[in-house]
């Protein structure tokens, strides 16, 4: 019997072993129940293009001090931030790595908010 996190995990990885193939970069997303955060890897895996999470003091501050980190409305701006780094990286088109959480609720509304930024995926 698989625990939570390990069934989590294996998901994340059939999920990675898709995205390798492609080639292209990827968005991950991890959420805690305090923070959510995202980055944007490059399609060999090497290096880290662009990252941003509701843990960063400045982001904190415009979401009102600590313990806002974990609903939809901090996903959404670090959806914003995270497009707005990666197309300054010259990055346009990314694979969604939603790290084995369900698309759903924090995951989702980063997810909208990075479309809505000019990712494509």
């Amino acid at each position: 019997m698989l625990t939570k996190k390990e069934q989590r995990l294996r998901r994340a990885r059939q999920t990675r072993i898709r995205i390798a193939i492609q080639g292209v970069a990827r968005l991950t997303v991890n959420r805690t129940n305090l923070h959510i955060y995202a980055a944007v890897i490059s399609g060999d895996g090497s290096k880290v293009l662009a990252a941003a999470s509701t843990a960063d003091a400045t982001i904190r501050a415009s979401l009102g001090g600590s313990g806002k980190g974990g609903n939809t409305a901090a996903a959404t701006a670090i959806g914003t931030l995270i497009a707005e780094k990666a197309k300054a990286a010259g990055v346009e088109k990314v694979a969604f790595d939603r790290s084995g959480f369900a698309y759903h609720g924090r995951v989702k509304a980063l997810a909208d908010a990075a479309r809505a930024g000019g990712l494509q995926f």
